[in-house]
């Protein structure tokens, strides 16, 4: 019985299993939204470095990446041991506090990892054993990374959104989730269309109301689901961020002047029409024709 036949007749370990990768993965995602825009401006610190002759200084500096150092403690400095990093398990046992000094780790943490989980199973329940879930996995996680990283620093780095974007067009080659002519237009339509929005905004009222990773972000959920998606994606995070925007500026934890990161209703938006977005274009299409 091969592995594909042994998980199709065990249910219970197949998204067991997927709850357990999602976890580990999460706990990756965790170090990726911490530390990729932090690698990312020591790049252009060395880029400008070396432009003005620096070079070699910069070049003797330790560099930031994804594997090193190892994690520790922003309070104390304490290193995080292994025990104390398994996903979720080491946060309830903890407590929520460093082992070392007592400070609070921040919730995100744990929430990203359960979320990460949680979005996993919901996407292999959702395509089942294949090469289609596996794909829609990598775009799950990017999706993820992508979200924390623009809440945290309104960046959506394009080490993410454009492999995202090219494997998205190299599925479509497969038949993956849309045909080639549907992802290309998607692409370029999604690419184009929050281009256009932004610079009549601009001309409308001589301010810039998104950044370019936004079109990226969108492009990409083009290239992976086709252009027949992007009216949903479009609608569903423009609603959904307007009305958390609203809230948040009638509470008065968000200033009106202060920008609102776009792109995790972009992710949620391009997640959801991932999972369900033919039966939302189908309930759409019966709902226009009856009207």
């Amino acid at each position: 019985m091969s592995w594909l036949d042994l998980l199709l007749h065990e249910p219970v370990l197949y998204y067991t299993g997927t709850l357990l990768l999602g976890l580990v993965v999460g706990s990756f995602l965790n170090v990726v939204i911490h530390r990729l825009p932090k690698m990312m401006a020591e790049a252009w610190r060395r880029e400008c470095a070396e432009a003005e002759g620096a070079a070699a200084a910069e070049a003797d500096a330790p560099q930031l990446s994804l594997s090193s150092p190892g994690s520790r403690c922003p309070h104390c400095g304490h290193a995080i041991r292994p025990l104390e990093n398994i996903p979720l398990l080491s946060y309830v046992v903890l407590r929520g506090r460093c082992s070392a000094c007592g400070a609070r780790i921040g919730l995100r943490y744990p929430l990203t990892e359960a979320a990460t989980a949680l979005l996993s199973v919901a996407v292999v329940w959702r395509f089942g054993p294949g090469w289609e879930a596996a794909a829609a996995l990598v775009l799950t996680w990017g999706l993820v990374a992508l979200a924390g990283i623009d809440l945290d620093t309104q960046l959506l780095p394009d080490a993410i959104t454009q492999p995202l974007l090219w494997l998205g067009l190299l599925l479509s080659l497969a038949g993956l989730f849309t045909d080639p002519n549907s992802a290309i237009l998607g692409a370029a339509a999604g690419y184009l269309s929050l281009w256009a929005v932004f610079h009549l905004f601009r001309l409308a009222t001589g301010k810039e109301g998104m950044g370019y990773g936004d079109f990226k972000l969108l492009a990409l959920l083009g290239a992976w689901l086709g252009w027949q998606y992007l009216p949903q994606i479009i609608l569903g995070s423009a609603v959904v961020g307007a009305l958390v925007g609203l809230v948040l500026i009638l509470s008065g934890r968000q200033g009106r002047d202060i920008p609102i990161p776009f792109g995790p209703y972009l992710a949620a938006a391009g997640w959801i029409a991932l999972i369900g977005g033919e039966a939302i274009n189908r309930a759409y299409t019966g709902w226009v024709g009856l009207g």
